[in-house]
């Protein structure tokens, strides 16, 4: 895990059984972001572009955090290995930070009262992006800051506001929610790649595959058969596609579709979906190269 030194902006790598305490950054990616190339052998990026670098590591220093993780310049992306744990790990990195600063880049002013429902907290990006649903939710403490780096209230101090503009009432215990109120939360947002929209949930189900570029649609498929192998949960069926409304099984007999949904546009509507209690004796979902068997109550 790279990590960048506060003082000196410079990288530093660790290995898992010898990682220091450190923040992370939660951000909406612009244009011209500074890179890990920018910063191999020492080299140091101009002060334009590293201006949201040295923003936050002026505020992790001032916090008392030697360290910080920024993904746009932690991750060497010239190596398809590297970048493949970086995205399975990613959640847990955040999940052990010790605090994670959002930098809503929107937001100009933090006078501006969060809670208003017209307020620019309350429309910024970030909360539209798919990366950002996994960095609000890992995370024990997330503190918000606007364009200037000053602080706009925490995870905690603006809890209901959060909850109202992501619809998330699990914001505090979020594991006890079942896979399609977690696939609700991340209808309605979305990725500059079609694949990261899948890959960018993985840590919120606990599953890990490779990531493949190019696959499309298919990423969100493979992510849907990694829950079915590792959860005992139904709803992943209770989504509906916005082709008419229809139902999986509808689009099933149809010859429309399948079980699996395309997109977590599907489950904008399962937001109240609850997990089937059940008895011990149902069996098991199995599958098989024709499809999925699974025997539910009626």
């Amino acid at each position: 895990m790279y990590l960048l030194d506060t003082s000196t902006l410079e990288l530093h790598n660790f290995q898992s059984n010898e990682i220091p305490d450190y923040a992370i950054l939660s951000h909406r990616w612009s244009g011209d972001e500074v890179s890990f190339r920018d910063l191999q052998d020492g080299g140091r990026p101009n002060l334009v572009r590293s201006a949201k670098l040295r923003g936050c590591g002026k505020q992790a220093a001032s916090d008392g955090w030697h360290y910080v993780w920024i993904d746009s310049c932690c991750i060497d992306k010239s190596s398809s290995a590297e970048l493949s744990e970086a995205i399975n790990s990613m959640f847990r990195w955040y999940r052990d930070a010790q605090v994670c600063y959002a930098y809503l880049v929107d937001v100009p002013d933090s006078t501006d009262d969060p809670c208003l429902p017209d307020s620019s907290f309350r429309r910024s990006k970030w909360f539209t992006r798919g990366w950002t649903l996994q960095e609000l939710l890992a995370p024990s403490t997330v503190v918000f800051f606007d364009h200037n780096w000053s602080q706009i209230g925490t995870k905690s101090s603006l809890y209901n506001t959060i909850v109202s503009i992501t619809g998330i009432q699990h914001l505090a215990d979020f594991e006890e929610a079942c896979v399609a109120q977690k696939m609700s939360w991340a209808s309605r947002r979305e990725t500059t790649r079609l694949e990261d929209m899948a890959y960018c949930l993985m840590g919120l189900f606990a599953v890990n595959m490779p990531p493949l570029y190019g696959e499309g649609e298919n990423a969100f498929r493979r992510l849907q058969l990694e829950i079915l192998n590792k959860m005992d949960d139904e709803s992943p069926f209770a989504w509906r596609e916005e082709r008419g409304g229809m139902w999986p099984w509808m689009l099933e007999r149809s010859g429309m579709g399948g079980l699996l949904a395309r997109s977590p546009a599907a489950f904008k509507d399962s937001g109240d979906v609850q997990r089937l209690t059940r008895g011990k004796e149902r069996p098991p979902f199995s599958m098989a190269n024709r499809g999925i068997r699974i025997e539910l109550r009626l």
